[in-house]
């Protein structure tokens, strides 16, 4: 499950206890830091932790900022500066060098659009979102928090707020839903100047899994971890069934032939054929050809399988577009050195997230620049 699957769990079992909580969002980041802007974490009345903000080092003070805030019943915004050594509330000498923004917002479970109900309904849909969060450098200022949620359709879920503001906010949410890069931005009216985190949120990961083999029993639970989707799908019910495949994972017992009627495939898909069965894995491949959708197809086994494929595909005349070619990942997986079903798992979940990404999996160390892209964190300057 994801981080913000588990905090809105936690959220609806708070409401139905009717106990007290609040959201700590980082709204900003200059500099490094563990987590980046979009980290949350959820503290009920007692103390309870779900989700984080940090590496553990912010969330002691960060709780106690929390109980706080939630007393107070007000949103609030604290500046941690992980640069500052001698700053006896963090600890000294972390190596962060980060300025850290996190927005406190408690939550009335009256509110119909309170943060949390915003972001149930993010994980909820199955298309990427944008979530905006406004706030105010100047600490004395209203801070308005989790405002709307949209989509690029601009179905928008939120807060009432200024209609120039508004539009404004859903102009900036189609282009970060566009360009699948989360943005901030100094928007600035004839009244006063907001600051704004607008995230995009993508919608999980959907991996299928054709073979139901005790390798892919091991890719979907490491898949599981990862919070991603995990559909199983194979002809033989003493393999796909639900006691070898158990959590979240759907397992669908089905012809090749009949595979595409039973999911849905979109640019979060990723297929990987693992069958072990050759004539299975070619007969799911020859319906994937010239899908559009779908950016990731992996096909377990040796070079040797994958050339035998084309070749008996090119013998029926199919042609095998460039586009085909390129999201085909034979042998599926990065080298790694994998040789247990656990290290291939993990090779090839790697070459997935670095295919979505689009990412080269080089060792960070190779890297003369900052891991995370600080130009990201500069806020563009838009006035109305």
């Amino acid at each position: 499950m994801r981080e913000l699957d588990m905090i809105i769990s936690k959220y609806q079992e708070l409401r139905l206890q009717e106990i007290r909580c609040i959201l700590a969002t980082v709204v900003h980041v200059e500099g490094s830091s563990y987590r980046r802007a979009g980290a949350r974490m959820l503290v009920d009345e007692y103390g309870n932790i779900t989700g984080a903000i940090s590496g553990g080092c912010l969330e002691g003070d960060a709780l106690r900022k929390a109980l706080f805030t939630l007393d107070q019943q007000e949103n609030k915004l604290v500046t941690y500066d992980t640069s500052d050594e001698d700053d006896a509330v963090i600890g000294a000498q972390l190596g962060c060098n980060g300025i850290i923004q996190v927005l406190f917002e408690p939550i009335n479970y009256t509110d119909e659009n309170n943060p949390c109900e915003l972001l149930r309904t993010v994980t909820e849909q199955e298309v990427p979102m944008a979530v905006t969060v406004v706030f105010d450098l100047d600490k004395s200022q209203q801070q308005l928090g989790t405002s709307l949620v949209a989509d690029e359709n601009q179905a928008v879920s939120g807060r009432q707020l200024p209609e120039e503001l508004q539009q404004a906010l859903l102009v900036k949410s189609r282009e970060v839903i566009n360009e699948n890069a989360s943005c901030f931005a100094e928007l600035t009216t004839e009244e006063k100047t907001h600051f704004v985190f607008i995230q995009i949120h993508q919608p999980p990961v959907k991996l299928i899994l054709v073979g139901a083999g005790n390798d892919a029993q091991t890719l979907a639970q490491q898949a599981d971890l990862l919070g991603w989707k995990v559909t199983v799908i194979d002809g033989r019910p003493t393999h796909a069934n639900k006691e070898r495949f158990v959590g979240s994972c759907q397992v669908i017992v089905t012809k090749p032939e009949e595979t595409l009627k039973n999911i849905n495939i979109d640019q979060r898909t990723c297929l990987v054929l693992m069958s072990h069965n050759y004539n299975y894995d070619l007969a799911v491949l020859k319906l994937l050809l010239g899908n559009a959708e779908t950016p990731y197809i992996g096909i377990l086994g040796p070079l040797k399988k994958y050339n035998r494929m084309l070749n008996e595909l090119l013998d029926e005349d199919i042609e095998v577009s460039k586009e085909d070619l390129a999201k085909i990942h034979a042998p599926v997986g990065l080298e790694i050195g994998a040789e247990t079903p656990a290290e291939i798992g993990l090779s090839i979940l790697v070459e997935i997230q670095s295919v979505l990404t689009n990412k080269g999996a080089r060792p960070l160390k190779q890297k003369t620049e900052p891991i995370h892209d600080t130009k990201q964190n500069q806020f563009q300057k838009i006035t109305l």
